[in-house]
C-alpha cells in the first residue's frame, strides 16, 4: 500500500485509530511495563498516524536519551534536581523527624501504597496462635486475676487491692515482654494481647497497670537495648515486680510533640574519675510514678566538655533513676476521668545518676528518641488495640443478651430497627477490630515493626471502640447510666478518651503520622528522592525520579482504567466469591489513591506537612484499605463461615464507602493550581456518579442482629476471648442466664400471642395471661412454669443498682 492509499485508509477509520491508540498505552501503563515498551509503543503510534520521518527520528532520539541511563541521568537528572534543590521544593526532614522515619519497616502498607497490591499475598500472611504454655496461662492464671477482681470495689475505693497487686506479681504478669531467660514469661505479641484483651472486659484500671509495664518502659528497653550487666540486674527483679517501672517522657510543654522534651541532663566528671550526669525534669502524665521505684526518663543530654566524644548537645537520652536518688520527687497524682490507676507527675531536681545508668550504658547516650520510635513501632500494634478490641467484645455481649432480655411494647428491644442498626455496627465493628488486632500481631510475632501500621491501628482502634461504646450505652439506656455493680459498661465508657489520648494523641496521629510517615516510608520512591537529594548522589536521584516517574503513569493508567471499569478487570486473589469484588475494589482504591498522593506531593511539596485536613483524609483511605485488607484475611482464616458473610458485607461496604468520603474530600479542597475546577468538578463529580461504595443495606443489619442474639456459635466466636463469669450473683452471669431461659419462654409466648389472635384469649399482655392459657389449655403447666421463671429472671436481670445515702457516700 502506497503512502497516499495509507493515509486515505488511516482518515477513513481514524474513529477506530484514535481508541486503539488509547488502549494501546493504557494497556502498557495498567500493567506498568518497562520503559522500552513505552518507546516502541510510541514508535509504532507515530508510525500508524503517519507522522512524518522527521518527527519520527526526534522522538526516537528523545526517547533513546531516556532509555541510556547514564546519559539520562548527567543531563535531565540532573537538571531536576538542581531545580528541586534551588527551589526547596521538597519537605524538610527534622532530625527527629528522619530517626522516626528509619525506625520499623514497611509492611502490607507499601503495597497498599503501591497502586498495585498483590492480595494473594497479603491473604498468605501468618495469623498468630496461641502456644500451649501461652494457652494454659490464658486458662489459669489470667482467668483467676479476672476471678479475683471486684471492678465496682476498685471503682468506689480508687485503688487496687493489696491482693490483687500481689497476685499480679506472683504470676509474673509484668514481665509477660521479659525473656524467660531472664525470669519473665517470654510471651509473644499474641499472648501479650491476649492478656490485655481479657483483663480489659473485667477492669480497666487492673488492665492499664497490667499494661504499662510491659510497654514502653524500662523493660522493654532493657531488652533491646540494655547492656548484659542491666539486664541481668534489673530484668529479673522487673519479671518478679519487685521493681515497679514507669516511664517519663511527656512535660507539661511536649505532649503529642515529644520531641521538645526539656528535661535536662548534664554530663560531668565526678571527683572518682568517673562520669556522671546531673538530671533536671518535670514530667506530667506518668503512669505509675508514684508507686515506682524505677523511673526510665527521657532527657536532652549535653556534654560541655565533649566528655562522650559526641559534641556537646548528645541528643534525646534515656536513663533509669531509680526512686529513692536525692532530687527525685514522687507521690502526687492525676486523677483521668476518675479512672482509678496512678497516672502521675514526677519532677527531679539536681539528680545524679552514674553513666552506666543509661539504657545501654555510654554507647546509648544520644540514642533514645531512636530507641522510642523502634519500641512504638510495636507497642501501638499492642496495648490499646486490644483494649479496644476486648471493650468492643464486652459490649457485643452485654448488648446482645439485654436486646433478648429487655421488653418494651410486649416485645425484646433487639428486634426494634432502631435497635438493630447500632447493634449490627457493633457487631460488625468488633469484627473488624479482632480482624485488625489478629492481622497486626501476625507481622508483630514475625519480628516486623511496621511503624505506619501500627500508628494506623491505634488511632482507627480507639476510635471504632469509641463508636461502639457509645452505641452501646444508646441500646442499654437507663442500665448503662446507672453506676453499680450491675453496671458492665460504664467503665470501659469513661475510660475511652484515655485511649484516644495516649501514645499519641490520636488527632495528631491521623493527621500527622499516618499519611505525613507513610507518604514517605511506604512511597517506593518519595523517600529516596529527598535521601538523594540531600547526599547529592546523581545515580541514586535518577534512579527514583525516574522510577517515581514511571509509577505516577502506571498508577495514572490503572485508576483510568480500574475507574471505567468499576475495578472489575483488577484480578483476585483465591477467595469466596462474594469477597471477590472486594479485593477488586480495593485495587481500584490503591490505585486512585497512589495517583492521588503523588498529585498532592508533587504540587504541594513541603506544604503538604501543613494541609492536615488533606493528610487525614489520605491517611482515611489508606487506612480503610488496611482494615479492608484485615477483615478479608480474617473471613479466610476462619474458613470462610456463611454465618459471618452478613457482618463482612456490612464492615466492607462501610469500609468502601469512607474510602469513598475521603476521596470526595480531597476532590473537594485539593488546591492545584489552575487544576482545581478540573479535580473539584469534573473528576469530583465522576467519583461520586461512579462511587466505590455505599452504606449497607437495612438486610444486612437484621441478620447481624438476630445471629448475635440467637446463633449461640456466631455470638460465641465473634466474643472470644472476654472473660465471662457464670456466677448468677454476678450481673454477666445473669444476663447469659436470663438470655438463655427467656429464648426458651419465646416459643411458648409465642403459643399466647397466637391464641390472642384466634380469640381464644382476651387481648391483655401476656403476663396477664399465664393461668388463663393454661385452663384453656393453650400452653402445659411446664410451660407456665417456665413463663413465670422467665419473668422473674428476666426481671432481676434488668435491675440497677441502687443505694442509701450512706452507701452512695462510701468509698468501699
Amino acid at each position: 500500500m502506497d503512502m497516499g492509499a495509507y493515509h486515505g485508509f488511516f482518515q477513513a477509520n481514524i474513529g477506530l485509530w484514535i481508541p486503539l491508540t488509547i488502549l494501546l498505552f493504557l494497556t502498557i501503563g495498567y500493567f506498568g511495563l518497562p520503559l522500552i515498551v513505552w518507546a516502541v509503543g510510541m514508535i509504532l503510534g507515530l508510525c500508524l498516524w503517519g507522522a512524518p520521518n522527521a518527527l519520527m527520528y526526534f522522538t526516537a532520539a528523545v526517547l533513546l536519551l531516556f532509555v541510556i541511563k547514564p546519559f539520562r541521568a548527567a543531563t535531565a537528572s540532573r537538571v531536576v534536581m538542581l531545580a528541586l534543590k534551588k527551589l526547596g521544593f521538597l519537605p524538610k526532614i527534622s532530625e527527629t523527624e528522619r530517626t522516626a522515619l528509619d525506625a520499623g519497616v514497611t509492611w502490607v502498607e507499601k503495597d497498599l501504597f503501591s497502586g498495585k497490591p498483590d492480595f494473594q499475598k497479603l491473604m498468605d500472611e501468618t495469623y498468630p496462635q496461641l502456644t500451649a504454655e501461652e494457652q494454659a496461662f490464658m486458662d489459669g492464671p489470667v482467668n483467676e486475676l479476672c476471678r479475683l477482681i471486684d471492678a465496682w470495689k476498685v471503682w468506689k475505693s480508687r485503688e487496687v487491692d493489696e491482693s490483687i497487686w500481689n497476685y499480679i506479681k506472683k504470676e509474673r504478669f509484668l514481665g509477660m515482654i521479659i525473656p524467660k531467660e531472664y525470669g519473665g514469661l517470654g510471651f509473644s505479641a499474641m499472648a501479650h494481647s491476649e492478656v490485655i484483651m481479657k483483663l480489659s472486659s473485667r477492669s480497666i484500671a487492673v488492665t492499664i497497670q497490667v499494661m504499662v509495664p510491659n510497654s514502653l518502659g524500662p523493660a522493654e528497653l532493657l531488652v533491646h537495648y540494655g547492656t548484659d550487666a542491666q539486664k541481668k540486674d534489673l530484668l529479673p527483679k522487673l519479671a518478679r515486680g519487685e521493681e515497679i517501672p514507669c516511664f517519663g517522657l511527656t512535660e507539661p510543654m511536649a505532649g503529642s510533640d515529644a520531641g521538645s522534651i526539656t528535661s535536662s541532663g548534664v554530663v560531668f566528671k565526678g571527683t572518682d574519675g568517673k562520669l556522671y550526669i546531673r538530671l533536671n525534669w518535670n514530667k506530667r502524665w506518668i503512669t505509675l510514678a508514684a508507686i515506682s521505684s524505677i523511673i526510665g526518663l527521657a532527657f536532652r543530654l549535653r556534654d560541655p566538655e565533649n566528655l562522650l566524644g559526641k559534641g556537646e548537645d548528645a541528643g534525646i537520652t534515656c536513663a533509669l533513676v531509680p526512686a529513692q536518688t536525692p532530687g527525685v520527687v514522687l507521690g502526687r497524682r492525676h486523677d483521668p476521668l476518675t479512672i482509678p490507676f496512678y497516672n502521675c507527675p514526677t519532677e527531679g531536681q539536681d539528680v545524679v545518676i552514674p553513666i552506666d545508668a543509661v539504657v545501654g550504658g555510654a554507647e546509648g547516650c544520644g540514642k533514645g528518641w531512636l530507641m522510642l520510635m523502634e519500641c512504638l513501632a510495636a507497642g501501638r500494634g499492642i496495648s490499646l488495640p486490644a483494649q479496644a478490641t476486648g471493650g468492643s467484645k464486652l459490649a457485643a455481649r452485654v448488648c446482645s443478651s439485654h436486646g433478648v432480655v429487655r421488653k418494651q411494647f410486649g416485645m425484646s428491644i433487639g428486634k426494634f430497627e432502631g435497635i438493630e442498626e447500632p447493634m449490627a455496627r457493633i457487631a460488625s465493628s468488633t469484627y473488624a477490630l479482632e480482624a485488625m488486632r489478629r492481622y497486626t500481631l501476625g507481622a508483630l510475632d514475625k519480628g516486623i515493626k511496621p511503624a505506619v501500621i501500627t500508628a494506623m491501628q491505634k488511632y482507627y482502634s480507639t476510635e471504632m471502640g469509641r463508636k461502639v461504646i457509645n452505641d452501646a450505652m444508646d441500646i442499654m439506656g437507663g442500665a448503662g447510666i446507672s453506676l453499680g455493680k450491675r453496671n458492665l459498661l460504664a467503665e470501659v465508657y469513661i475510660a475511652t478518651p484515655i485511649g484516644i489520648t495516649v501514645e499519641g494523641a490520636n488527632i495528631m496521629t491521623r493527621t500527622l503520622i499516618i499519611f505525613g510517615q507513610g507518604a514517605l516510608r511506604a512511597h517506593p520512591f518519595a523517600y529516596q528522592e529527598i535521601k538523594a537529594v540531600e547526599a547529592n548522589d546523581l545515580k541514586m536521584f535518577d534512579r527514583a525520579f525516574w522510577g517515581h516517574v514511571g509509577h505516577i503513569v502506571s498508577n495514572l493508567c490503572r485508576s483510568i482504567c480500574l475507574s471505567w471499569t468499576r475495578g472489575y478487570i483488577a484480578t483476585a486473589p483465591k477467595a469466596h466469591r462474594e469477597m471477590k469484588v472486594y479485593f477488586r475494589r480495593l485495587k481500584w482504591a490503591s490505585a486512585s489513591f497512589a495517583i492521588l498522593a503523588d498529585v498532592a506531593m508533587g504540587t504541594l511539596g513541603g506544604e503538604l506537612k501543613a494541609k492536615q485536613k488533606i493528610t487525614g483524609r489520605f491517611a482515611d483511605i489508606l487506612a480503610n484499605m488496611y482494615m479492608a485488607t484485615s477483615v478479608l484475611r480474617r473471613f479466610e482464616a476462619d474458613g470462610r463461615k456463611e454465618d459471618d458473610l452478613p457482618v463482612v458485607h456490612f464492615i466492607m461496604k462501610q469500609f468502601m464507602a469512607d474510602i469513598q468520603k475521603a476521596f470526595d474530600g480531597i476532590f473537594d479542597n485539593l488546591k492545584i493550581p489552575g487544576l482545581r475546577w478540573f479535580m473539584k468538578g469534573w473528576i469530583g463529580a465522576w467519583s461520586r456518579i461512579n462511587s466505590m461504595g455505599s452504606q449497607a443495606s437495612d438486610g444486612w443489619s437484621h441478620q447481624i442482629s438476630t445471629r448475635m442474639m440467637y446463633n449461640d456459635d456466631h455470638r460465641e466466636r465473634m466474643t472470644d476471648g472476654i472473660y465471662l463469669p457464670k456466677s448468677l450473683t454476678e450481673q454477666m452471669g445473669r444476663l447469659e442466664n436470663a438470655r438463655v431461659v427467656v429464648m426458651k419462654a419465646e416459643a411458648t409466648e409465642k403459643k399466647i400471642r397466637k391464641a390472642i389472635k384466634e380469640k381464644i384469649l382476651p387481648k391483655k399482655k401476656i403476663h396477664e395471661l399465664f393461668e388463663e392459657a393454661f385452663a384453656k389449655a393453650v400452653i402445659t403447666e411446664d410451660e407456665k412454669k417456665l413463663l413465670k421463671e422467665a419473668d422473674k429472671i428476666r426481671y432481676d436481670a434488668i435491675l440497677v443498682d441502687d443505694f442509701d445515702e450512706k452507701e452512695y457516700h462510701s468509698k468501699g
